[in-house]
């Protein structure tokens, strides 16, 4: 049988196994929209996704590989795309910087309303990490971008090995979390706070064991601060933090589960959406869970994925769910793909 018809068939089945059984509340997966938005015969890893000036942007880190080239260089450059209608995506900048490693590029809109890109600067040398130099840039149309430059971390906080992985703005401030290396395997985090997405004070230090790394600060209404951590040593499994302004004080949950390129958003009042990879089969998947805000999670979809994968970006429009991830189950090398999900999934 042919590999369209197969995967035809296979459609089929599940649209009608999600009708037949909907009186246990299994959700049609036909109301699910998946496409491949970028593919270009590089390695697409570590999405972000926001929507500035009536556009949707999509950024990633492009390469020859995970992490080194054919040469054992470590030189992944910034890829932004843009769509005005979410289907089409095109090209709206490729960012490099000689020597450097650039990851993870994450995307946000400041109080000024500037696209602003925090993007991960690290310097190999025979293949050994010797460096780590975050790189910041901006722009005011999402054509044209700024020159790329190192944010400027309070010394207390910074050892030369550091990352800060994503800003989150709140009013007219932002917050991330830093990370730094303290060993081969170790680190520690710090949170800190920015007004220009430049400069960055320290506002408290985070006592979270076993490698902590990743991080994704969100903030409710009220000021409540949540984070979510990724860690790499003891279990292995992510920490859920709480702290109400100053964020000098914080309440410290083990989750249930390991993270990796974790991100998640408030739904509602009540309900939050995370994204990340699986470790529960035998090879990773991006995957989707909800939860109240306690730090317990529950899995409800798994994306399309597999191999070298994960790391969604997030991003509600209408009534729409939109989810960016990068997955090498279909290409040798990761591609990016975008799914959209109707809210009701999750909310009803």
């Amino acid at each position: 049988m042919k590999k369209w018809a197969v995967k035809t068939l296979w459609l089929v089945i599940l649209c009608t196994l999600a009708f037949t059984y909907d009186s246990m509340s299994i959700k049609p997966f036909c109301d699910v929209k998946l496409q491949k938005i970028w593919d270009n015969g590089s390695h697409c890893a570590f999405t972000s996704l926001v929507k500035f000036k009536g556009k949707y942007y999509c950024s990633f880190r492009e390469g020859e590989s995970h992490i080194f080239d054919k040469q054992g260089n470590a030189e992944g450059k910034v890829r932004i795309i843009v769509s005005k209608d979410g289907k089409k995506w095109t090209s709206a900048a490729l960012l490099s910087k000689q020597s450097f490693d650039l990851r993870d590029p994450k995307l946000s809109v400041t109080p000024d309303n500037r696209l602003m890109v925090i993007i991960g600067g690290s310097v190999y040398q025979e293949k050994k990490l010797v460096a780590r130099h975050p790189q910041v840039t901006f722009s005011s149309d999402g054509i044209i971008f700024s020159e790329l430059e190192p944010i400027r971390i309070e010394s207390t906080v910074k050892n030369g090995k550091d990352w800060l992985w994503r800003v989150t703005w709140d009013n007219q401030f932002g917050y991330g979390v830093v990370y730094s290396l303290t060993a081969e395997r170790d680190g520690i985090i710090n949170l800190v706070r920015t007004s220009d997405g430049i400069n960055y004070e320290l506002v408290s230090n985070l006592d979270v064991p076993d490698f902590p790394n990743e991080s994704t600060v969100r903030i409710l209404p009220d000021k409540q601060m949540q984070i979510m951590v990724r860690r790499e040593l003891g279990n292995s499994k992510g920490f859920w933090g709480v702290s109400k302004p100053p964020y000098t004080v914080w309440t410290w949950k083990e989750m249930e589960i390991r993270l990796g390129g974790p991100d998640f958003i408030h739904l509602n009042d009540s309900l939050i959406l995370m994204g990340t990879r699986s470790h529960y089969t035998s090879f990773a998947k991006t995957v989707l869970l909800t939860g109240k805000g306690t730090g317990k999670f529950q899995e409800v979809y798994v994306l399309p994925s597999g191999g070298d994968n994960s790391y969604p970006g997030l991003l509600i429009e209408g009534d729409q769910l939109w989810v960016s991830y990068y997955s090498s189950h279909e290409t040798p090398l990761a591609s990016v793909y975008l799914a959209k999900f109707p809210l009701s999934l999750f909310t009803h």
